[in-house]
C-alpha cells in the first residue's frame, strides 16, 4: 500500500477522483438553497403544467425570468420577474436562492442584483423555491412546506391565473393589480392597469396611465355571482368566481370546474381585459369574453392625435400627423400616438381642415362666442389650440393632445376643424399657381399615352398574378378575413364536395393554401345590403366559445354571400348518431358530454352575449363534432341575416319538422325558449340514438319517441329502456334520469314551464336537481290519438287537428311548473 501511495500515477488518479466540480442539481420543480438557473436551464412543475426559466419575447434581444405553459404549443408567458429590468445574455446571469432565503437574479459579470423577491427580511428563511402546477412560484422552508414565505401569486404581472387573487389591503390601501405589457416584445408595465377599487367597493377598475379611471366592472352581485356591468364574467360552467371581504382585505379569486381546461385572465396590451381558453384541437387561444368589447371603446388606445377606425378596429393618425413611435405601432402599441408632420407657425399663417368623426375628442374647453367665425378666431389666436368645433352654439377648443377620436363610415358627430400648417392644407390656388398647374397639365397630357400603355400592361400582369394567387389569404387572430369569391371557389374545387345543406344554404368542404381545412357555407335568400351584411357578420365573428363553431371569414361580392368556418373532422351529430349499422357507436359518456356542451353553447348565446341570440334551428344537423367529439353549435346568428320573417326560411329547412316549438308554428313571437324546446327534442334523440319519429315496418305504427319516453317516466318504469339498445344498458343511471327529465321539461307546451338553457346546464352538471316532469299536453293527445295525429306537422291543418284533440282532463298537468333545488346546498 505504501508503494502505491508513492506511485505518481496512483496519486494523479486519486487527485482526479477526489475533485468534484460544483454542478447545480435540483428537483424538476424546485430550486434549492444555493442552486441556480442560467442560460437555457428551466424547472417544470410536477405535472408538466408550467415552466420557469429565461425567455425572450418575440424578436427582442432582451431576456427575462418568466413562467409559461408547458402544454401550450404557442409560448404564452403568465408571469415575469424582472419585467422592467431585462438582461441581454442569460448565460451571464442566473436566478439563484441565496443563503438568506432571498431569490434573486444576479449579473454574474459584475455580481450586481437585477431583481429580488426581497424576502430576506422575513422571520423565516426560505430553503427552496417550488413551481406549482397552478403556475405559482413559492418560497418556503423545506422543513415546513405549508408555510409560504413569498409567492408569485402575490405579485401578478399581466395575467391572473385560476387560484390567484386580485386583492386590496384595506389597512395599507395597497392593491394587487394587473399591468399590461408595453408591447408584444416588452413586458414592462404598459398604459393599462386592472385593480380593485382602492375606496373599498367591490368594483374592478381599469386605470389609464396610472391616473385616470376609464372603465369599471360595476358592483359585485353575490346572489347572481356576477358584476353588474359584466354579466359574461359571472360564475358559469367553466369558472367559479368568489368575492371575499373582511376588515383586513377584500379580494376576488376564481377556479375552474374542470382542471383539464387551460384558461387565463389577461390585462391585454389593447387595454382590454380578456379571458382565454386554450383549444388543443385548433392549437390556438379562444377568446371567451373581453371588456371593453371593442378596441375603439378603450380609452387612449390610439394616443394623442390618433383616431380609432370603428370599421377596421385599427388606429390611424389624424390628417397632417405621423406615428410618434412607428416601431411600437408594429408591435401593436399605438398609445404613443402621433406628432405633427409639419410644425405650426401660429396665427393666421396656419389653416383649418374639416374632418368628420363619430364623436368629439375628450378634454375640450368651452368658449363663449356668438358665431362659428368667432370660435374659429379663438382657436386661430391661441398658439396651443389644435382644433375647434362649433355645435349647437357651443364652441369647443382643444389645447392639448387630442384623445379618443373615433371615425366610422356614414357616421358623424359634427365637423371637427383641425389646425394644420398651411402646407398641409389644400387651399385655392393663386394666379401664378394656376399657370404652373396649366403647364403641368400640358406635360401630363403629352405623356398620357405612354403612361396609359404602361398601366394597361401592369393591369394585365396583376390580373394574371391574382389568378395564380387564389387561396393565399391568411386569417389574423381576432379578425375576420374578407375572402374573394374566386379564392373560395378554388379552395373548394368549385364547390365539388358538399357536406350538407339547410334553410340557410349549402356547405362545402375546402382547404386554404396552408392546407387548413375549412367549411364554406353558400348563403341563400339574403336581402341585405353590403354594409348591413358585413355588420352582422362582424358581430357573429366576435362571438367565440368552446361550444360554438368559429367563423374564420366571409365573402361578399354582389349577390354572392359566403361564410367560412373551421372544418369539423367528425362531421355533424346526426351522421354519428343515427346510423344503426355503424360499427362505431357513441358511448353514453360521450353523448352526455355532447348534450352538456350543446347546452353550454346555447346558454352562452342566450345569456352571455351583449344581445341575446336565438338560434332558431337547433337540430342534430347543426351540431358539429371536432376530432375529440367536442360539440360545436353551427349556424348561430344566421337567422338575423335573413331577417325576422322566418316563415320563408322554415319552408326550405330539412329535418326541422319535429323540432319547432308550438308557439312558433302558431305564429306567436318567439323567445329563447323556442331553442329550449328544440334542444329537448334533440336530447331525446341523443338518448335513444334514433329519430323521434321512428318508422317501423309496413304493418307497424309510427312511434313518436318523446311520447313514449314521457309516458314511461310518468308511470315510473325502468328508465334504462329508453336508452339506445346499442349501448346494452351501459349508462350512468343518475345522468340518464337527469337527461330524460330535462328533455321532457324542455318540451313543455307553455314556454314559461321550460327551463332556461342556463338552468339546463346546471341540471346536467348536477348543480341543480329537478323533479319529475308532467307529460306535455300535446303529447297526451298523441297518447290518446296515435292512429290519427302526427306531432307538429308543418301543415296548418295538422296543427289545428292536434290542438282540437286536447282534452280538459290534462289541463292540471299542463299547469305544473318546473321545480329546481340545489344539489349542493
Amino acid at each position: 500500500m505504501n508503494n502505491q501511495r508513492k506511485n505518481p500515477l496512483f496519486l494523479l488518479c486519486f487527485l482526479f477522483l477526489s475533485f468534484k466540480p460544483h454542478v447545480t442539481v435540483f428537483a424538476a420543480d424546485t430550486i434549492s438553497l444555493g442552486d441556480s438557473l442560467t442560460g437555457k436551464q428551466t424547472i417544470t412543475s410536477k405535472d408538466d403544467n408550467f415552466v420557469l426559466g429565461f425567455f425572450s419575447p418575440g424578436e427582442s434581444q432582451n431576456h427575462y425570468i418568466g413562467i409559461w405553459y408547458k402544454k401550450v404549443s404557442v409560448q404564452t408567458v403568465v408571469w415575469v420577474a424582472n419585467r422592467d429590468k431585462p438582461v441581454r445574455d442569460p448565460s451571464t446571469s442566473k436566478l439563484t436562492l441565496l443563503g438568506n432565503g432571498d431569490l434573486v437574479i444576479i449579473n454574474q459579470t459584475d455580481k450586481t442584483p437585477i431583481w429580488s423577491t426581497k424576502s430576506a427580511s422575513n422571520t423565516l428563511n426560505a430553503t427552496e423555491a417550488v413551481l406549482g402546477d397552478d403556475g405559482n412560484l413559492v418560497l418556503r422552508d423545506g422543513s415546513n412546506p405549508s408555510v409560504v414565505i413569498w409567492q408569485s401569486f402575490d405579485y401578478p404581472t399581466h395575467t391572473w391565473l385560476p387560484g390567484g387573487k386580485l386583492r386590496l389591503n384595506k389597512r395599507t390601501k395597497e392593491t394587487q393589480l394587473l399591468a399590461s405589457w408595453r408591447n408584444q416584445e416588452d413586458p414592462a408595465p404598459g398604459m393599462f392597469n386592472l385593480e380593485l377599487d382602492p375606496n373599498g367597493t367591490s368594483r374592478y377598475l381599469i386605470i389609464w396611465n396610472r391616473s385616470i379611471q376609464v372603465w369599471t366592472s360595476g358592483e359585485w352581485n353575490e346572489q347572481a355571482k356576477t358584476f353588474s356591468l359584466v354579466p359574461e364574467m359571472r360564475s358559469n360552467y367553466i369558472y367559479n368566481f368568489s368575492y371575499i371581504s373582511n376588515v383586513n382585505e377584500s379580494y376576488f379569486t376564481y377556479n375552474l370546474y374542470n382542471t383539464s381546461i387551460i384558461s387565463r385572465f389577461v390585462m391585454d396590451i389593447s387595454g382590454q381585459i380578456k379571458q382565454f381558453t386554450w383549444s388543443f384541437t385548433s392549437k390556438r387561444w379562444n377568446l371567451f369574453w373581453s371588456q371593453p368589447k371593442q378596441l375603439c371603446d378603450v380609452y387612449g388606445i390610439c394616443g394623442p392625435f390618433g383616431s380609432c377606425n370603428q370599421d377596421t378596429l385599427k388606429c390611424e393618425c389624424l390628417p397632417g400627423f405621423v406615428q410618434r413611435f412607428p416601431a411600437d405601432w408594429t408591435l401593436l402599441d399605438s398609445t404613443g400616438g402621433c406628432v405633427r408632420n409639419t410644425s405650426l407657425q401660429c396665427g393666421n399663417k396656419d389653416g383649418f381642415s374639416p374632418m368628420s368623426t363619430s364623436n368629439l375628442p375628450d378634454s375640450s374647453q368651452s368658449r363663449q362666442v356668438n358665431s362659428e367665425e368667432e370660435c374659429k378666431s379663438a382657436c386661430e389666436g391661441t398658439c396651443s389650440c389644435n382644433a375647434y368645433a362649433y355645435t349647437d352654439s357651443d364652441c369647443k377648443l382643444w389645447n392639448e393632445g387630442m384623445l379618443n377620436v373615433k371615425q366610422q363610415s356614414n357616421t358623424r358627430a359634427g365637423d371637427l376643424y383641425l389646425k394644420l400648417a398651411a402646407s398641409e392644407i389644400q387651399s385655392p390656388m393663386a394666379e401664378d399657381k394656376r399657370k404652373k398647374k396649366s403647364f403641368k397639365v400640358a406635360v401630363v397630357g403629352a405623356i398620357a399615352g405612354v403612361v396609359a400603355f404602361l398601366v394597361l400592361g401592369l393591369v394585365l400582369v396583376l390580373i394574371c398574378r391574382s389568378r395564380r394567387s387564389v387561396g393565399k389569404s391568411k386569417a389574423v387572430d381576432g379578425t375576420l378575413v374578407a375572402f374573394a369569391y374566386r379564392e373560395l371557389q378554388s379552395a373548394t374545387k368549385n364547390f365539388s364536395q358538399k357536406l350538407g345543406g339547410g334553410g340557410f344554404g349549402s356547405v362545402f368542404k375546402g382547404a386554404l393554401s396552408d392546407s387548413t381545412a375549412i367549411a364554406v357555407k353558400k348563403l341563400e335568400g339574403l336581402s341585405q345590403g353590403e354594409k348591413q351584411f358585413r355588420s352582422e357578420v362582424s358581430t357573429i365573428g366576435t362571438i367565440q366559445h368552446v361550444n360554438l363553431v368559429r367563423l374564420r371569414g366571409f365573402c361578399s361580392e354582389g349577390a354572392k354571400r359566403l361564410l367560412v368556418y373551421d372544418f369539423m373532422p367528425k362531421g355533424s351529430l346526426d351522421a354519428n348518431l343515427f346510423h344503426q349499422n355503424d360499427p362505431v357507436v357513441l358511448d353514453w359518456k360521450t353523448r352526455y358530454q355532447i348534450a352538456l356542451g350543446i347546452a353550454r353553447g346555447l346558454s352562452y348565446l342566450h345569456e352571455k352575449c351583449r344581445d341575446c341570440i336565438i338560434h332558431c334551428d337547433i337540430k342534430p344537423e347543426n351540431i358539429l363534432l371536432d376530432a375529440e367529439c367536442c360539440p360545436k353549435v353551427a349556424d348561430f346568428g344566421l337567422a338575423k341575416l335573413v331577417g325576422r320573417d322566418f316563415s320563408r326560411v322554415l319552408t326550405t329547412m330539412r329535418g326541422t319538422r319535429g323540432y319547432l316549438a308550438p308557439e312558433w308554428i302558431s305564429g306567436v313571437a318567439i323567445t329563447p325558449k323556442a331553442d329550449v324546446y328544440s334542444y329537448g327534442m334533440m336530447l331525446f334523440e341523443i338518448i335513444s340514438g334514433k329519430r323521434n319519429a321512428e318508422h317501423g315496418n309496413n304493418d307497424e305504427k309510427i312511434r313518436f319517441f318523446p311520447t313514449w319516453a314521457a309516458t314511461k317516466m310518468h308511470e315510473g318504469e325502468d328508465i334504462v329502456s329508453l336508452l339506445d339498445n346499442r349501448l346494452d344498458g351501459n349508462a350512468d343511471i343518475q345522468e340518464l334520469t337527469r337527461a330524460c327529465r330535462v328533455a321532457c321539461w324542455c318540451i313543455q307546451d307553455d314556454e314559461a314551464h321550460r327551463p332556461s338553457m342556463g338552468q339546463v346546464v346546471q341540471i346536467l352538471e348536477g348543480v341543480l336537481e329537478v323533479n319529475a316532469p308532467p307529460i306535455p299536453r300535446s303529447l297526451h293527445v298523441l297518447v290518446d290519438n296515435q292512429d290519427n295525429v302526427f306531432f307538429f306537422s308543418e301543415s296548418s291543418n295538422g296543427n289545428s287537428h292536434a290542438r282540437s284533440n286536447t282534452t280538459s282532463s290534462t289541463s292540471s298537468q299542463a299547469k305544473s311548473t318546473i321545480s329546481l333545488t340545489s344539489s349542493k346546498s
